[in-house]
């Protein structure tokens, strides 16, 4: 939708704004029930919920192009794509988990899922752009539900490694007050640029909410009850500050994608097809370093594989700020977009493997929805806070100012890094069993 924004705000009668505000909904839909959706692999199977979620995906691809306004896009595209999302994600780390032991293993298979996304993420923007500039921005979605056919096509050869447990509770109150909490504390964030203190009043309740809900989740497992998620999953030292790279990353990646595609639509009048060739260069970055990640974690450890990469990427900003403001023209984002690509792409596989690889087979469901949530969190938070900061006028300075702010947080990223330990622990007793990947 990035390389769509001028279309899609013309034809439905809104404004950069509103298409930045169905662009973070999806992404915070994805962040709240990705906790969720995690926890309901271990009771519907992870191949069940994965096809369960591309179909109401294919449902919001098909809903978002029959959009005469602004409110069944959101409906379709950011509601029930961000639902089915959320469904299918999860089970696609926890199978990669179950399916490869060993951290070379698992980091050739999240590498191979991080090198196919930067292919999607290649022809994504080119496709929709060249779809957008011949036909319609309508038919992009189209598409999209196409492509979801071909995948529920192709997913009947997966084979669930777990059985699963119909019986296994289900917290409701636990998801309710995990997916309030995130609303609020992210929506908050969205009404910066409006009331102050509207902004300060939602993160307040957003921040009381989530403490209610670790309050709980706490309560239900001294019970001896099976909350939605495990308090114990904190209590990990090495797979906090993978989670804490983890958003900062996400939160940088779609924080530029967003600032750069508004300021070379809105400033310089670039088309979608102009808009998708340029950021190529990010896509290229990212597929050349997810590519290589199984050699890299044969070579280096994982952090710092991950400090490497926070390193490129704040570089990459200040180049990608630096050339920008000095050349009118559209080379000058090559070489800043492409060592963003490259940090980027270095550091998300070593992140996952962290985490997922810090706890048992019995804690894949809820940690895999954790990983995703949190990652997507950071998604959400990049876009409203880049969204929030250019409201304030991208011919006025706003595009530097977004910049910096994500390449600010990039150093705190960049500082939990470092203070992850040179060795990972470990999986825990309950490891996962090394079975071959089926296909």
């Amino acid at each position: 939708m990035n390389v769509m924004i001028n279309d899609m705000s013309k034809d439905l009668d809104t404004s950069v704004q509103g298409i930045q505000v169905a662009i973070t909904i999806f992404l915070l839909v994805m962040a709240a029930l990705m906790i969720p959706g995690g926890k309901l692999t271990d009771r519907y199977g992870r191949v069940r919920l994965f096809r369960l979620g591309l179909l109401v995906y294919g449902v919001g691809a098909l809903l978002s192009p029959a959009a005469p306004g602004l409110g069944l896009l959101i409906l379709g595209n950011s509601i029930l794509e961000g639902i089915g999302t959320a469904m299918l994600i999860p089970p696609v780390y926890i199978l990669a988990t179950l399916l490869f032991a060993g951290v070379t293993s698992r980091a050739r298979a999240f590498g191979a899922i991080s090198a196919l996304g930067g292919i999607g993420a290649a022809a994504g923007p080119l496709i929709g752009g060249l779809i957008t500039s011949a036909i319609s921005w309508r038919a992009a979605f189209v598409f999209q539900a196409l492509v979801i056919a071909v995948i529920i096509l192709l997913s009947r050869s997966i084979k669930d490694p777990l059985p699963s447990d119909p019986t296994r509770p289900f917290d409701v109150r636990g998801a309710v007050l995990s997916a309030v909490g995130l609303i609020l504390l992210v929506t908050g964030i969205l009404a910066a640029d409006n009331n102050v203190w509207l902004m300060l009043g939602l993160i307040i309740a957003g921040a009381l909410v989530l403490m209610w809900f670790f309050l709980w989740v706490r309560t239900e497992e001294r019970a001896g009850q099976d909350p939605l998620l495990s308090p114990s999953l904190f209590r990990n030292r090495t797979s906090n500050l993978g989670l804490v790279t983890q958003n900062l990353q996400w939160l940088m990646l779609l924080g530029v994608s967003f600032t750069v595609s508004a300021y070379l639509q809105v400033v310089r009048g670039y088309d979608a097809i102009q808009t998708g060739v340029i950021f190529t260069a990010a896509t290229v970055g990212l597929l050349a370093s997810s590519l290589g990640a199984e050699r890299f974690a044969k070579r280096r450890e994982q952090r710092t594989l991950i400090i490497a990469g926070f390193v490129i990427t704040i570089v990459g900003v200040g180049i990608l700020i630096t050339m920008v403001n000095g050349s009118p023209s559209a080379w000058a984002f090559a070489p800043g977009l492409l060592l963003i690509g490259f940090g980027l792409g270095g550091m998300l596989t070593p992140s996952v493997n962290i985490v997922q690889s810090a706890f048992g087979e019995d804690q894949q469901g809820e940690i895999s929805g954790l990983s995703r949530s949190v990652s997507n969190l950071g998604s959400s938070l990049g876009t409203a806070i880049a969204g929030t900061i250019l409201v304030a006028g991208l011919d006025k300075g706003a595009y530097a100012a977004a910049m910096i702010t994500l390449a600010a947080l990039g150093l705190v990223g960049l500082g939990a890094a470092l203070l992850l330990p040179r060795r990972p622990a470990p999986t825990p007793a309950a490891a996962v069993p090394q079975q071959p990947a089926e296909r």
